[in-house]
């Protein structure tokens, strides 16, 4: 899906719609703040096959469309939107929330439609940590069990963490987990200030940079890692393969329990570097059908039910704003680095109210800057 090359001024590769905000969790961080019965304003079954038909006029290879919520099983007619995305060969990935409603059930329709690909949220290695995130005791044994479940049944399944103070030295336990369970892709997820976000928990700019070049160094024990809203990581990778990294203390001591726990590694890296980013190569349609960049920049772009998702994702000036380096301001504007990372525009959106100011969780200095601070000096 990643390798095939796609014109991002012309279409996505990956769309995330925001099916419902219900959800019988509680997490802390949740980007659609979610609640337990859906909003009076979330498209009905009409709307949403309307949109689906919408999304085949991007032409073939289509966008992989990402059903995410909320939780998407509480979703009112999607057997009926699965029905549709099969019969258009509309390929399709689900991020259900791990409940009581990811069943036997769940699992059959989901192979009926041709559903491939799964997403799990793992946040802790232990229970006290994930079901802290979570809300509901006993969310960690439940996503264990499901994940062993997911692979037994042939769905590809990736794992989502987000990274927090309260799990930093958690994460090598969570890979762990992954490689004992035979799973392939891990995304990592960095905390954003938008819905129930939880601020206190984020790391610093030299943490971010830290944990980053753990995740370089993790990927190299055979699993696919990419991040969310770190795309700071994309720069990492290519800084590793001429240099070393020294690192702080948080990536020394994860790269010492790693090894400890797991031996040393074995395999090539394989970090992702696909150069996507908020509005570029990815779009998020919301429960209402409002069009953002990303599900963490809550920047309204249009609606589905009023205008294509085609003609938004291709004409909207911001969008088009968005997808140009050269737009950026402060050291994102000045980076060598600007296409293939450009920094979270949603970041930099939560802290500065502006989509295109620098993103304040990276402490590199481009090295434009730096020949003006030793000319100066």
């Amino acid at each position: 899906m990643m390798g095939r090359h796609i014109d991002f001024n012309m279409k996505p590769i990956l769309i995330f719609w925001e099916t419902t905000k219900a959800c019988d969790l509680a997490c802390k961080h949740c980007r659609a703040s979610a609640i337990t019965n859906a909003l009076p304003d979330e498209m009905n079954v009409d709307q949403s096959i309307n949109f689906i038909n919408q999304i085949k006029d991007f032409g073939p290879p289509y966008p992989v469309l990402i059903l995410t919520g909320g939780d998407i099983m509480k979703k009112n007619g999607l057997e009926i939107i699965l029905q549709k995305t099969k019969e258009l060969g509309i390929p399709v990935s689900m991020s259900p929330s791990a409940t009581p409603l990811l069943n036997e059930n769940a699992f059959e329709m989901m192979k009926r439609y041709g559903v491939k690909s799964l997403s799990l949220s793992l946040d802790g290695a232990k229970a006290e940590t994930h079901d802290w995130l979570r809300g509901i005791d006993g969310t960690y044994e439940r996503t264990i069990r499901l994940s062993k479940e997911i692979i037994s049944r042939g769905f590809t399944l990736q794992i989502n963490t987000a990274v927090f103070r309260r799990n930093v030295y958690e994460l090598p336990y969570i890979l762990k987990i992954l490689i004992d369970n035979r799973i392939k892709t891990w995304e990592v997820f960095f905390l954003i200030k938008t819905g129930r976000g939880i601020d206190r928990e984020d790391l610093n700019a030299d943490e971010y940079e830290d944990v980053n070049n753990f995740l370089e160094f993790a990927s190299r024990y055979g699993i696919v890692i990419r991040t969310v809203e770190s795309p700071i990581f994309r720069r990492i990778m290519f800084e590793r393969q001429s240099s070393e990294y020294n690192g702080g203390q948080i990536y020394k001591s994860l790269v010492e329990k790693t090894k400890e726990i797991l031996g040393g590694p074995s395999g090539k890296v394989m970090g992702h570097t696909s150069n996507t980013r908020d509005g570029k190569g990815i779009i998020f349609v919301s429960h209402n059908g409002d069009v953002n960049p990303s599900g963490f920049l809550p920047l309204k772009l249009g609606n589905v039910k009023e205008k294509s998702i085609v003609e938004i994702y291709q004409n909207n000036e911001i969008l088009r704003k968005l997808r140009d380096p050269s737009n950026f301001k402060g050291r994102c504007g000045a980076c060598e680095y600007g296409d293939i990372c450009g920094g979270s525009r949603s970041r930099a959106y939560s802290y500065y109210g502006d989509i295109f100011q620098e993103d304040p969780r990276c402490s590199y200095i481009p090295s434009s800057m730096r020949k003006e601070l030793k000319l100066k000096v």
